[in-house]
């Protein structure tokens, strides 16, 4: 086997095609990407949920913060009462007093919801959409895209003069990550996965699951079934509604 076969496999073992004909100069390149994603995915679930904290930080930092006195305080308390422990998640909850229609969860535990959203739902609708993001946390969704995140670009020299640790980033290096995992849309069956797990979740706390329907219509209609907010990282809602409609027996 020559250099260049080994090479390759090497590639193909730790996920990265290799199918295209490259050069000598981009193979290295490739293969160095390689290394530093072996290196992102021996991080461990601490180290993980310690960049996933920086990067709840730096957002919180940006963002209006509805208070615990305000009306969308008070609301997300009344709607999130007993969740700070469920599921073995440690869950932290917080308002972002903007009119985007959106909501985000990270591995750590921070699930954020816009006031835009709850402006738009109900309180069974709103519990719809922390089910889900509950249900994303628990399945582990973005723990890929966050290892591949850190292997690629500048990322990539930070986790690597890190010492196989969390590397304290750069607001700059924070903001290209939570683009890459955070504002990335989900695949078609993790939004599956966690919508089962938030119909579960709604049914097990006695709430209407006919909010899980009714929300994800509300969805479907912003900007006549596009746009961003919720739906730049949510896709298919109409379709979702159907299979979940299939669920209210």
């Amino acid at each position: 086997m020559n250099r260049r076969d080994a090479l390759r496999r090497c590639l193909l073992a730790l996920g990265i095609s290799a199918a295209a004909p490259v050069s000598a100069f981009d193979l290295a390149g490739a293969l160095g990407a390689a290394k530093s994603l072996a290196g992102a995915a021996t991080l461990s679930d601490a180290d993980l949920k310690a960049y996933y904290g920086q990067m709840s930080k730096q957002m919180d930092a940006q963002s209006r913060i509805a208070g615990a006195g305000t009306s969308y305080g008070k609301r997300l308390v009344a709607l999130t009462k007993g969740l700070g422990k469920h599921d073995g998640l440690t869950l932290d909850f917080k308002v972002y007093q903007t009119r985007e229609v959106n909501a985000f969860a990270m591995g750590n535990g921070s699930v954020r919801i816009y006031s835009g959203l709850m402006d738009l739902m109900t309180d069974d609708e709103i519990r719809y959409v922390i089910g889900h993001e509950m249900g994303h946390i628990k399945a582990g969704h973005s723990k890929k895209r966050l290892q591949l995140a850190l292997a690629a670009g500048g990322l990539r020299e930070a986790v690597s003069a890190s010492g196989g640790r969390a590397a304290v980033l750069a607001d700059s290096q924070l903001g290209e990550l939570f683009e890459k995992v955070v504002r990335a849309q989900h695949s078609q069956s993790n939004e599956n996965e966690a919508d089962d797990y938030a119909m579960a979740f709604v049914k097990g706390k006695h709430y209407n699951p006919q909010a899980v329907v009714s929300a994800l219509e509300k969805l479907d209609k912003l900007s006549g079934g596009s746009g961003g907010g919720w739906l730049a990282t949510h896709p298919a809602p109409a379709e979702r509604a159907e299979r979940m409609r299939g669920q209210l027996a």
